[in-house]
């Protein structure tokens, strides 16, 4: 149970990364269409200002998990992932319910929601 557990967290923590990485660096049209958005407003400075600074969250989400889970002590690693991945399934459920996305509560909270129902077995 503890390799699909980790293979979950792991998941989890590199999908994180990679969002960091494309709202961070990711070009317009990239960002568009990963995050259904207009273009139009994906070329506005301050849209760009607003995903860089979300990205970086994401970044330390993954980095958060990343640590939690391989580098603190073993008695503090499920109380800090489980702390970790609840972040990502509440900001999953309300990005879907404000961006009105729910590509969004599929491809990050599901991951999250098993990592933490695994973290809890």
């Amino acid at each position: 149970m503890r390799i699909i557990t980790d293979i979950f967290i792991l998941l989890v923590a590199v999908e994180a990364l990679l969002i960091m990485l494309m709202e961070v660096w990711g070009n317009d049209q990239q960002l568009a269409k990963a995050f259904d958005l207009e273009l139009d407003y994906i070329k506005q400075p301050a849209a760009r200002v607003a995903m860089s600074n979300q990205g970086v969250y994401n970044g330390f989400i993954g980095v958060g998990l990343l640590f939690a889970r391989y580098l603190l002590p073993t008695n503090s690693q499920v109380t800090v992932c489980l702390l970790f991945t609840g972040f990502v399934v509440v900001a999953a459920i309300w990005g879907s319910v404000t961006a009105k996305n729910f590509k969004i509560l599929f491809v990050q909270g599901i991951p999250a929601l098993i990592a933490t129902l695994l973290l809890l077995i």
